[in-house]
């Protein structure tokens, strides 16, 4: 599960640009929300750690056969869920499966529903007066047991045209569940149909189109941790938290993907800070623009980072080990990604990223919050030894860098004598995910196959 700014001739991509972000090249979501899921997707050092990953597939081996027997045991509807979530999540759909208990089904069921959601908003080939009533309306086809959509064009259409059976999985789940879900859903929709025809201006409009695509994913999946009963009430009730975890990982999707976006007409840099420094924001690409370019990067990168200490806040509340490494590891991936974007020309020129061996260390690591306040601490450390003396945001950049800091100190002395599990525990986690996806892949071929056998 998608970002932009005036989605005018452009699509939202709420999922694709939101809560995710596993390192390009290691099966990446595809450029479209679920929900804003998607973002350590490039990012800094090759430091692989060959031992822990050896460690992690032997054991593994020892513990595949539980998993692809917990995925017999579901009924096929839901089974198809998990096929369509790892078709259209790939590296998202790891975290989400290592979830505990019914919170797995819980926010697998979500992701879809705002995939499909956000595939009717990417999809350029529904006119407006048609796409603006199916925005609005959508989370009214989760109670409709035939409502599918045939027309589309996008690539994860799959999603809406085998809606029912997900809004089936949808109407399974305890009230508690689709109360969030729906909700959500109506909210987001709500806020597409709104920047389908209205440009990113201001700061101000920047954090509302990111509160629509990512900070109520956010909100969203914290309800749904409080629901689950695995996280304490306060995690679901505490809004302004849980939009800031969503508003990070946007922000840092959209300015790590400048080029990409503009090459492919699409701006999603808000016109108060470009236009500070161009006179169009495509203009940051020509090489004798730099040094405006650089000053624009740095202003929105200081203003994402934010968000870090609402961040530091809300991971400091989480008890649940699963909950835990699926909320930190994107966190600790946008870090470490604003860190290699900060004054970063390669930002205008190609493709900013974490290599995959720092998102393999980032993801055995972020299992614990002394890790993760090291972690946060290290990268902004590297962005404060970037800031150079004539950048104009240089003041307000060391601020929130001391902040930080001092933030990360405060929640380290202060964290309860709790242990979270060993990185073991998530890589895991992680590999079991990908043999279910396997089996599930495999499970959907054979089908797909003798259906066709039948057929003819």
């Amino acid at each position: 599960m998608a970002g932009v700014c005036c989605k005018c001739p452009v699509s939202l991509s709420a999922f694709k640009r939101s809560l995710s972000v596993a390192p390009r090249g290691c099966g990446s979501a595809p450029r479209s929300l679920a929900p804003s899921w998607r973002l350590g997707e490039r990012g800094p050092h090759e430091a692989a750690r060959p031992a822990s990953v050896l460690r992690a597939a032997s054991f593994y081996q020892h513990t595949a056969s539980p998993s692809v027997s917990c995925q017999e045991s579901m009924r096929e509807t839901l089974r198809t869920c998990y096929v369509y979530l790892n078709q259209t999540s790939r590296s998202f759909a790891a975290v989400i499966q290592a979830l505990d208990g019914e919170l797995r089904h819980a926010v697998c069921i979500f992701y879809l529903v705002l995939r499909a959601l956000d595939t009717v908003e990417d999809d350029m080939s529904i006119p407006l007066d048609k796409k603006v009533p199916m925005l609005n309306d959508f989370h009214t086809y989760l109670y409709r047991d035939e409502w599918r959509f045939t027309e589309s064009q996008e690539k994860d259409r799959r999603v809406l045209e085998d809606f029912p059976t997900i809004s089936l999985e949808f109407r399974n789940l305890a009230h508690e569940y689709r109360d969030v879900i729906s909700d959500i859903c109506h909210r987001m929709g709500v806020g597409m149909a709104e920047f389908l025809e209205k440009r990113v201006g201001s700061m101000k409009d920047w954090d509302q189109y990111c509160h629509y695509v990512a900070g109520l994913v956010g909100i969203g999946l914290s309800r749904l941790f409080s629901a689950s009963q695995l996280e304490e009430p306060e995690v679901g009730q505490d809004t302004e938290l849980a939009n800031s975890m969503g508003l990070f990982l946007q922000k840092t999707n959209i300015i790590r993907d400048y080029l990409e976006d503009t090459q492919e007409g699409r701006v999603f840099w808000p016109q108060e800070a470009w236009s500070q420094f161009a006179a169009r924001v495509e203009d940051f690409a020509r090489p004798e623009n730099l040094e405006s370019a650089l000053s624009c990067l740095n202003l929105l990168v200081t203003d994402a980072l934010r968000h870090v200490p609402d961040v530091i806040a809300y991971l400091s509340r989480l008890r649940n080990q699963s909950v835990f490494n699926f909320c930190a590891i994107p966190q600790v991936m946008a870090i470490a990604t604003l860190s290699s974007c900060f004054n970063n020309p390669m930002v205008f020129q190609g493709v900013v990223k974490i290599r995959k061996g720092q998102a393999v260390t980032l993801m055995m690591d972020a299992t614990n919050m002394r890790a993760v306040q090291t972690i946060i601490a290290q990268y902004s450390q590297e962005i404060l030894h970037k800031v150079s003396l004539s950048d104009p945001s240089r003041d307000k950049t060391l601020s929130i860098l001391a902040v930080i800091q001092e933030k990360s100190a405060l929640s380290q002395s202060s964290l309860p004598s709790r242990t979270h599990l060993s990185p073991m525990y998530l890589s895991a986690a992680m590999l079991l995910a990908a043999l279910s996806w396997q089996y599930l892949s495999t499970t959907a071929a054979q089908v797909q196959g003798t259906g066709d056998a039948h057929g003819q």
